[in-house]
């Protein structure tokens, strides 16, 4: 197992299992029969979905299970709601549970339910996979896979090249003048992570060696750890074990193309926007003072190219993205976060951070957890943005009307957002812990109503001929 990826296994707390949760709604419904043999048909054509984990002192091995049974990974799962409960609030309690039910490690750890019947026609099929067999962009091209029409990449393919030879040809052999001045920014410190990843000289289990790259590891972390802690909010405190998630109908995508292009913003301005706004505004509805106050999100960014997006594995770096909430007028504070965005462009956090968790994979786990608690003590969320399919999918026959998915949140970090474009859809996802925010529909319901004051002030706007096209 690559370093990067021992590091997201090693990750699970008590309260945030480092799983990807996702969810498809699926119409007219399937049966557990036809998901199991699409499963087998295609999923299982990636190695890495018949293989466990086995550590041991030199980090992790990817292991075949000699016991893999397709009926202990693709499960029915039957909803009882409440007395007064919708099957659909059922289905979201459900959801938070398995997201905090931890894998079995005694085999591959994945596993998919479906509940066949919704109760209007549909199925919804819930999948749960461990962060360390692949990130959002790597999955999101293996379910594809599975699809009417989907195939898997040769096995040759399948599996990237491990965190040295991708360091040195992202990072050491295209010296660009982006990466000079980067480089220059990190200081010796990053040199020297880069150095000890490149060129491992000695045995792990020297404890000088050891220490060496402890010390390595707490110079790299600097940069992150300099920076200021963000304001203290109810959503931020020592987690609890159980989760909560929500999620909304969706924003037409043409409508948030339109506002962008209108305020002169990217799509991604506009939706961040509208997060800090719903955040805020759910803040406000607790009796929280929000006014001046801002909140960290770390963010992952893609460092894979996309013609490599079916590889299995992690490739993502990380930026911490402010997010002003307590700015009231939705333009102001959209224009805040177009001017934050734009601070990251060209930044060299997200290789720094790839670096970092690279090395965190390699240490033993106290100083792992000490080292990764950074990154959670200077957010309150983290937050995703995944463009998925333009065009609705056909899984077994059936059209799967909606896809949602959950990111998992490391340390004591206890909000995850999740956005996704879907078949002309921006889908919000949100998964929280419940001690920190035990209703997070309470969140979620915001976010329209934030779009549309953005939407409003948009449509004011003097058309010219480009704006008579929007």
């Amino acid at each position: 197992m690559s370093k990067v990826d021992t590091a997201w296994l090693r990750m699970d707390t008590e309260s945030n299992l480092m799983m990807i949760v996702g969810v498809w709604i699926i119409r007219p419904g399937i049966s557990l029969a036809a998901l199991r043999e699409r499963v087998e048909a295609r999923l299982l054509q990636y190695g890495r979905f018949r293989q466990k984990v086995v550590e041991d002192a030199m980090g992790a091995q990817w292991v075949e299970d000699d016991d893999f049974d397709i009926t202990h990974h693709v499960q029915a799962e039957e909803l009882l709601p409440r007395r007064g409960q919708s099957r659909q609030d059922c289905l979201k309690e459900r959801v938070g549970e398995l997201a905090a039910e931890p894998l079995n490690p005694a085999h591959p750890l994945w596993q998919f339910q479906l509940i066949e019947d919704m109760g209007d026609g549909s199925s919804a099929l819930v999948a749960r996979i461990h962060h360390c067999i692949g990130d959002g962009i790597a999955l999101i091209a293996v379910m594809l896979s599975i699809t009417d029409g989907g195939k898997a990449p040769p096995k040759r393919l399948q599996q990237p090249r491990d965190d040295q030879d991708w360091l040195t040809d992202a990072l050491l052999k295209p010296i660009s003048a982006m990466t000079i001045k980067a480089i220059r920014v990190a200081g010796a410190g990053m040199a020297k992570s880069v150095d000890t990843l490149m060129q491992p000289h000695h045995p792990l289990d020297s404890s000088m060696d050891m220490a060496r790259m402890g010390y390595q590891a707490v110079s790299d972390v600097a940069a992150f750890a300099l920076m200021s802690d963000d304001s203290p909010t109810q959503l931020k405190g020592k987690p609890g074990t159980q989760k909560r998630v929500a999620w909304d109908d969706g924003l037409p995508l043409d409508a948030v193309k339109a506002v962008g292009k209108a305020l002169n913003c990217s799509i991604n301005d506009v939706l961040l926007s509208c997060v800090a706004g719903a955040i805020g505004r759910y803040l406000q509805a607790k009796g929280e003072d929000v006014a001046g106050k801002e909140i960290r999100a770390m963010v992952p960014v893609n460092l894979r190219p996309m013609e490599k997006a079916y590889q299995l594995g992690n490739r993502f770096g990380l930026v911490p993205l402010v997010l002003p909430i307590g700015i009231e007028n939705p333009v102001e504070r959209l224009y805040a976060v177009r001017s934050r965005m734009q601070d990251l462009k060209g930044s060299f956090q997200p290789v720094l951070a790839f670096g970092l968790l690279s090395v965190a994979g390699l240490l033993i786990k106290p100083v792992q957890q000490a080292m990764l608690n950074v990154f959670a003590k200077k957010a309150t969320a983290v937050m995703t943005n995944v463009p998925g399919p333009a065009e609705s999918l056909h899984f077994c026959g059936s059209t799967v009307e909606r896809v949602m998915f959950w990111v998992p949140q490391s340390g004591d970090i206890g909000v995850g957002v999740s956005i996704l474009t879907y078949a002309g859809r921006v889908q919000f996802g949100l998964i929280t812990d419940s001690t920190l925010c035990p209703d997070p529909e309470g969140i979620i319901e915001q976010f329209a109503p934030e779009f549309d004051k953005l939407l409003v002030l948009a449509l004011m706007l003097p058309w010219g001929e480009e704006g008579a096209d929007l």
